[in-house]
Parts: structure tokens; C-alpha cells; sequence
């Protein structure tokens, strides 16, 4: 889970995983946390399952404060 203006935050991550309901809640979480979305996500096919990969970005001015 991500801390609120915790000073370990990165500014740019990549989120993967299956493509299912905590992914989802980890994306919302990281929102919620002043991240936002950077492109479109990628998806992939691993022969049983989505897994997709979104990547996130602190705002500029948001990292500064963190």
C-alpha cells in the first residue's frame, strides 16, 4: 500500500498484475495517494490470464511537497 506524502515515493512507478479487482484497487489506492495515470495501460495474455501494466506519475508540484 502507498503512504501519503511519504518521502520513498517515487515519481514515476509501473503497476502490473492480473487484470482482476485488486489490480483495479491498487491503481484507485495509488490515485487516491496523488498519483495519476501516465499513458494507456498494456495488456498481455499469459496463456491462463490479462495481465496489464499502468504506469503512474506524481505531479511535479506533488513531489516536492513529499
Amino acid at each position: 500500500m502507498l503512504t501519503s506524502m511519504s518521502e520513498d515515493r517515487l515519481r514515476y512507478r509501473v503497476l502490473t498484475g492480473p487484470d482482476d479487482a485488486a489490480f483495479c484497487e491498487r491503481v484507485s489506492a495509488a490515485l487516491a495517494d496523488g498519483y495519476e495515470l501516465h499513458g494507456s495501460p498494456a495488456l498481455t495474455f499469459d496463456g491462463s490470464r490479462v495481465i496489464v501494466a499502468q504506469a503512474i506519475v506524481l505531479p511535479p508540484d506533488t513531489a516536492k511537497r513529499a
